[in-house]
């Protein structure tokens, strides 16, 4: 199924520890690593943790009723609950509550608002009424918690995780730079580290969020239960933008095929939504139930596949790119990534041939979106699975160039060989000088694709 899946369009398999358990990780690691040997494609793991769960304590009949206007009250005492009050198994929340603030429960069916605290307890007040029930989830808007975004599970999994070689990590429910930060210690290079933005206090703080993580990824399930549902997709924009100035990675994940999880189809509405993401400027759309638990999985990602491939067919779709695009940095990487993209863009050329060590060139000419493949060139395996999620990259292992002829040659080579140029055709070659040395870039060169170079690919 995942060589399916693969084929039908996936470059990036989430491994969600929310539901595998951690001996499992490796037997999954390694059966995508036989697919990714099998067709000798990069394909790139990333290990969603599942962040502090937040949830209600039990009931006594399991459930109970609760009516709009009346008193409930959250506190410490370990009883089983009523339609009175119930345990809060989170001694931090019950410290962090202030009058006024929201309470949702069970991805905001029930909605309550603090009316007064004390220690150990919250009052609340039933403002949208309903049945609440066993360990319910329980999210808070208008709370900064006092807790990390990774919990004791969540330690075991990361280093699990990077033990079984995945490439990247997402990190859930991230308030707070400092949340990004404790993974990146842990994981000292290891791995790439995704902050999920679903909880309003990390929009609040989403520039420094975004300047500490290698990539992001716009939760909007969790997102559009903490905050109004109309805001999200507005916030969806300002992520993604913010991400292509920072060329940082983006992912926008949830619901984006939704019905497929029992249809052959998406709805007209889905389509729209997945093609919007596309024209934002996303590098990434993900699947979540659609490919992991639904009976159309192959279908779902070929159908994203192909609704991301007519949109960067439309015309539309490049002249918002070049809108959106912003000055380069100051640094010889970043000018020598706007250089190659406009050579590209002014004499036609399909192909764009980045050598990089680290991956960081290629992260620099897919944040400016040019209108041709970018063929990453790295010795570096684990470069080369990262790269999988970026934006119109294709990776490829080699190892690295002897000279500056070969370095020209080989990418000739393999422009020819997975088919994005023909005898005939001229490429741009993006490199650093000496090889092998990381975060060099400083060489632009064009060069013809010719007879010898198709005969070697």
């Amino acid at each position: 199924m995942i060589a399916k899946l693969f084929e039908a369009g996936a470059d990036v398999f989430r491994l969600n520890m929310s539901h595998l358990p951690r001996e499992k990780l490796k037997e999954r690691v390694a059966m995508i690593r036989a697919v990714e040997a099998k067709f000798k494609r990069p394909i790139a793991i990333l290990a969603d943790l599942q962040g502090p769960k937040l949830r209600v304590g039990a009931f006594a009949g399991d459930s109970a009723m609760l009516e709009k206007g009346q008193n409930f009250t959250l506190d410490a005492d370990t009883a089983p609950g009523n339609a009175e009050r119930v345990h809060l198994p989170h001694p931090e929340i019950l410290s962090s509550l202030e009058p006024g603030h929201t309470v949702l429960i069970d991805d905001g069916k029930l909605r309550l608002r603090v009316k007064s605290v004390k220690p150990g307890s919250a009052t609340t007040s039933v403002e949208v009424a309903g049945k609440i029930s066993n360990r319910k989830g329980v999210s808070l808007p208008d709370t900064v918690i006092p807790v990390a975004a990774m919990t004791d599970k969540d330690r075991s999994d990361l280093e699990a995780a990077l033990d079984a070689g995945v490439d990247w990590i997402a990190l859930s429910f991230v308030q707070r730079p400092e949340d990004v930060a404790e993974v990146k210690k842990v994981a000292r290079g290891r791995a790439l580290v995704m902050a999920k933005l679903e909880k309003p206090q990390a929009i609040t703080r989403l520039d420094e969020i975004m300047e500490i993580s290698d990539a992001v990824m716009v939760a909007r399930g969790d997102l559009g239960v903490e905050m109004p549902l109309e805001k999200v997709p507005g916030i969806q924009k300002r992520i993604v933008r913010t991400a292509r100035r920072l060329g940082k990675p983006v992912v926008v994940a949830t619901q984006m095929l939704e019905s497929m999880i029992t249809s052959p189809v998406p709805t007209r509405a889905e389509v729209s939504d997945v093609a919007t993401a596309v024209f934002d400027g996303a590098d990434a759309v993900m699947l979540s139930a659609e490919s992991a638990s639904g009976q159309y999985p192959v279908d779902a990602v070929a159908t994203m596949s192909r609704i991301a491939e007519e949109v960067e067919q439309d015309q539309n779709y490049w002249s918002i790119m070049r809108t959106l695009n912003t000055e380069p940095e100051a640094t010889g990487s970043d000018a020598i990534a706007a250089g190659a993209h406009q050579i590209a863009d002014t004499l036609n050329l399909k192909t764009i041939a980045a050598w990089t060590s680290s991956g960081s060139t290629a992260f620099r000419i897919a944040r400016e979106r040019p209108n041709s493949t970018v063929v990453a060139l790295t010795p570096s395996q684990d470069t080369a699975r990262r790269l999988a999620l970026v934006w119109g990259v294709h990776p490829i292992r080699t190892k690295d160039a002897s000279d500056i002829d070969d370095m020209a040659f080989r990418a000739c080579k393999f422009a020819v060989r997975e088919g994005y140029s023909a005898i005939g055709d001229r490429i741009i070659i993006v490199a650093g000088v000496p090889f092998g040395t990381p975060g060099a870039t400083n060489m632009v060169r064009i060069a013809f694709v010719n007879q010898e170079h198709a005969a070697q690919a």
